[in-house]
């Protein structure tokens, strides 16, 4: 509907994430600045920024948090669609949910990176009766 919003991190993170440097691993770069895939962006533009994993971090985790979306009703489940690559040297893609209620993470959703070195396309929908994050 008209309350989506679109996240394209050109001028800077996307409203929707926390800031970036709460975040270690993640850079914000394009195809033509990085030596190694993906060199464009999903659509095939290598001047258009996404984040990527920093080369120091091929052996562990990093976390993107979004801000706190508020409780999902019958008429407004949210939906949330994502790009993403995973690269030859493999990794795995999650996606977890955490309510404010709950200390613990809820994964949704994951993507143990068999069709690598592609962008893929992913969405997600959430109901959640309390406010939450992704």
């Amino acid at each position: 509907g008209s309350s989506c919003e679109k996240c394209d991190f050109e001028t800077d993170l996307c409203k929707a994430l926390h800031d970036l440097n709460l975040q270690p691993g993640w850079i914000r770069r394009n195809g033509l600045s990085g030596t190694r895939p993906p060199y464009s962006d999903h659509s095939g533009n290598d001047s258009a920024y996404f984040l990527s994993l920093s080369s120091e971090m091929r052996s562990s985790s990093a976390t993107l948090r979004t801000n706190v979306f508020l409780p999902t009703d019958k008429e407004h489940i949210c939906q949330i669609t994502f790009h993403y690559w995973i690269s030859q040297t493999g990794g795995t893609l999650m996606v977890g949910l955490q309510k404010h209620s709950e200390d613990t993470i809820t994964y949704i959703w994951q993507d143990l990176g068999e069709l690598q070195n592609q962008w893929k396309a992913n969405t997600i929908t959430i109901n959640s009766t309390e406010k939450y994050e992704v």
